[in-house]
């Protein structure tokens, strides 16, 4: 429902353009000035500076800020980029030169539902034309019902809030003020990307045919990333924002987390556990219940002392595993922690009234639930312009103060920085401490992970999703959330597995595994008040754990690889099938399925009671990777029902894809250790062909995640079929590193040639390899295909010729 703010009151200003000329820098700066004044929000700012520019070939810069007097833009030093400022008929539009689309366009019409361009101090209004057939993603952090893809007339609202994730269609933890549109002109995808980049609280209304910025500070930071494919916007994007941080080797194996481990004797007992169920695990963490009276950076000296703990982590470490524990951003106001002690000697505490602010606390968790409850007063300030804003954006889903459940939004930072301008850069700077902090301070790659983000946050750390809840629908949400960040440059991104409220079914938590095994970030994490659901809690779970996890621990390298494609190219390690197959618009809104890279495919069970899944297959062979005798070929994108037993996740692994595999293992470093296999996938039958893939390996703890160290080796893998002769070769950049560490081919697996017994050639830095008796050369016979026609048949896989 939208109230009077949203409504009624209908500020129609603009401005007109009274000059223009060339800046030093090469673009174009000009000053506009108020055409019709009111004072609807507050009063018009009189005359307003545009600055235009292209800063790359892909980027084109719009700026628009007050003339007159300096105004808050998201800190420079936290995101670096080029100054706008230059001491020195408004509406415009953005053209992609190569066939004059118009990606933005912001005149606006008597008849249009919006109004041009509005700017006062404490509200800024822009609105943009869109073409009906559009498909947009991102403006997050929300929970999307309806998918991956925007959906007309929802609400967006952007001010980072900790609201549980179970909130539909509300402003979580997040705030990415991007969006990515895709459009299909006549066969033929084109993307683009618009960032607005501004920390203020937003409104943004998409109708469908146009969209509208509703911001209650700050300036217009516009930015234009021309595309045209998804994955050169992501480059674009991330290439401007900040590449997506390195990660260690192990963070891609599993995690184990609860806010409840109550002593130091239930963690051990959780390792042990996982070890006895034979699940891989790597990571065991601790959310607040090691510190002492919920001081950060302190321990429980009765139910975490500091030398059994110590003993602990040597004999985890000696196996490779490893121990996270969750901090909060409040500082216990106590006269003995030195922690308090020295933000008041230094002077860093946020101020309220000249004094550190203290927090509305009281004791959380108060033991009678329900564990997700504010765990403060939330008594709301109500008494500056700050705190109460003339525009209310849809804070919370509700209208809610902007302070609500935070910080007085009038309260001033260590450098004189207002809340109410901040607020929602807040986890992200806390990022970028945290990480010079451990680089700091072990000289490693740090992990870092946060709920609380921001444009850029991606650059320093890994993101989960929130307080997800334990049912069918949290499941199927996970998935949008997941590929939105991925566009966000945070690829790094999981949800809480089987749910962090109370409590999963035995069936979903099977599900939820066999999901989540395939989220680039996968753990399990519980609440407080949650029945315990470590994934040996159930056998059946134990059983659905070791099948997916299992495939997850081979496919180690695989991930790794993507982690550094990520690293260097800003691509997400999970995306939404357009990413691959872009021309295929029954794929736009598609949020049941994802990839990982640019060709394994996760078909899940998402639905109770269900023992099948209905997937949708784009056109080429896809190899069931749990069974390579299976094969699914589809002329154009086709439905398939699929058989999917409790135990069983579908994971398929596209035509002229190459993929690196290890043997697995319990723990990360155990199964690196592993010899590799090669896994080539043709076109069923194919007598000619081509396919390639990738390999990148490093010493996974150095801070930087590159080649030229001495630490680093990457492969490109290629392969070809004609008239029966297959060819295997690479391209290797810096071999020693994996000559060094042992690592070898130690088999190759080839789909597609109906076991012909053709002849092989293998290549390695140019020279054929006489003697391949090491390696063993496998070509499977598929007895299960599912060849697929007819536009619009539902196929079930069945048994068939070989």
């Amino acid at each position: 429902m939208l109230s009077r703010n949203h409504a009624n009151l209908n500020p129609i200003t603009c401005y007109r353009l009274i000059s223009i000329q060339e800046s030093p820098n090469g673009g174009l700066l000009g000053l506009l000035q108020v055409k019709q004044k009111n004072n609807i929000y507050g009063p018009d700012i009189p005359v307003l500076q545009l600055y235009v520019k292209h800063e790359t070939d892909a980027r084109l810069r719009v700026h628009i800020t007050d003339a007159e007097k300096q105004r808050w833009e998201v800190p420079y030093n936290l995101l670096p980029r080029n100054s706008s400022v230059i001491k020195t008929n408004t509406c415009f539009s953005v053209k992609r030169k190569s066939n004059g689309q118009i990606l933005f366009d912001s005149t606006s019409e008597e008849s249009d539902p919006y109004n041009g361009l509005v700017f006062k101090d404490q509200y800024l209004e822009l609105s943009t034309k869109l073409p009906k057939d559009a498909s947009l993603y991102g403006l997050g952090e929300n929970t999307q019902p309806h998918g991956i893809k925007l959906y007309p007339n929802e609400p967006y609202t952007l001010y980072t809030t900790d609201v549980s994730a179970i909130n539909l269609n509300a402003d979580l933890y997040g705030s990415h003020p991007v969006y990515m549109d895709l459009r299909n002109v006549e066969g033929e995808a084109y993307t683009h990307a618009v960032l607005l980049l501004n920390s203020n609280g937003m409104d943004v209304f998409y109708r469908g045919n146009s969209l509208t910025y509703k911001v209650i500070g700050g300036v217009f930071d516009l930015y234009f990333f021309s595309g045209p494919s998804p994955l050169d916007v992501v480059d674009q994007y991330t290439s401007f924002i900040g590449r997506p941080a390195a990660m260690p080797y192990w963070a891609f194996g599993f995690h184990q987390c609860r806010w409840g481990y109550h002593n130091l004797s239930v963690v051990e007992d959780v390792v042990e556990n996982y070890k006895k169920a034979k699940i891989p695990l790597d990571v065991i963490w601790n959310d607040d219940d090691h510190m002492d009276g919920h001081k950060d950076f302190t321990l429980n000296p009765v139910n975490y002392p500091r030398p059994q703990l110590l003993a602990f982590l040597d004999k985890i470490h000696a196996q490779g595993m490893k121990y996270i524990v969750i901090i909060d951003p409040g500082i216990g106001v106590n006269k003995s922690y030195g922690v308090y002690q020295r933000a008041i000697a230094n002077d860093v505490f946020i101020k309220y009234e000249g004094k550190p602010y203290l927090a509305q606390g009281r004791i959380c968790p108060n033991g009678t639930g329900p564990g997700w409850e504010c765990c403060l007063d939330c008594k709301n300030i109500t008494t500056t312009r700050w705190d109460d804003p003339p525009y209310k954006i849809n804070a919370s889903g509700i209208q809610a103060p902007v302070g609500y459940k935070t910080i007085a939004t009038s309260a001033y930072h260590y450098n004189g920085v207002l809340e109410y301008d901040a607020h929602s850069i807040y986890g992200f700077s806390q990022a970028i401490a945290t990480h010079k902090a451990l680089q700091g301070l072990e000289g490693k790659r740090p992990f870092i992970l946060s709920r609380s983000t921001y444009v850029g946050s991606g650059h320093y750390a890994a993101h989960w999703t929130g307080d997800n809840k334990g049912t069918w629908e949290d499941l199927r949400y996970s998935i949008s959330t997941m590929l939105n960040f991925g566009i966000f440059g945070v690829p790094m991104v999981g949800s809480d597995i089987c749910g962090f409220y109370p409590a999963p079914t035995e069936e979903l938590c099977n599900r939820w595994i066999e999901v989540g095994a395939f989220y680039p970030f996968s753990r399990d994490h519980a609440n407080f008040y949650s029945p315990r659901q470590e994934l040996y809690q159930w056998e059946s779970v134990a059983e659905s754990a070791r099948n997916a996890l299992g495939m997850r621990y081979k496919l180690l390298p695989y991930l790794y690889t993507l982690n550094y494609e990520a690293h260097t190219t800003g691509a997400p390690i999970a995306r939404p099938l357009f990413f691959t197959f872009t021309n295929e618009t029954d794929l736009y809104g598609l949020s049941t399925q994802f990839l990982l890279g640019r060709g394994l495919m996760v078909s899940p069970v998402l639905e109770s009671n269900k023992t099948e899944v209905e997937a949708v297959f784009p056109p080429g062979s896809w190899y069931d990777m749990f069974d390579m005798t299976k094969v699914i070929v589809s002329k154009e994108s086709h439905h398939v029902v699929l058989d999917a037993p409790l135990h069983v996740i579908n994971v398929h692994l596209y035509q002229n894809t190459i993929i690196p595999m290890q043997q697995g293992g319990m723990i990360s470093k155990e199964a690196r250790a592993t010899p590799f296999t090669l896994v080539v996938a043709f076109p069923l039958g194919a007598t000619g062909g081509e396919a390639k893939g990738n390999l990148f390996l490093d010493e996974d703890e150095l801070p930087e995640m590159k080649l030229g160290n001495g630490y680093s080796t990457y492969v490109d893998f290629y392969a070809t079929v004609k008239k029966g002769k297959v060819k295997i070769w690479s391209d290797v950049e810096e071999s020693k590193f994996a000559l060094e560490k042992g690592w070898k081919i130690e088999k190759v697996t080839v789909l597609g040639l109906q076991g012909s017994g053709s002849a092989f050639e293998i290549e390695v830095d140019g020279n054929i390899i006489q003697d391949t008796s090491a390696v063993e050369i496998n070509t499977t016979e598929h007895i299960h295909i599912e060849e697929l026609e007819e536009s619009g048949d539902k196929m079930k896989e069945c048994d068939g010729g070989g």
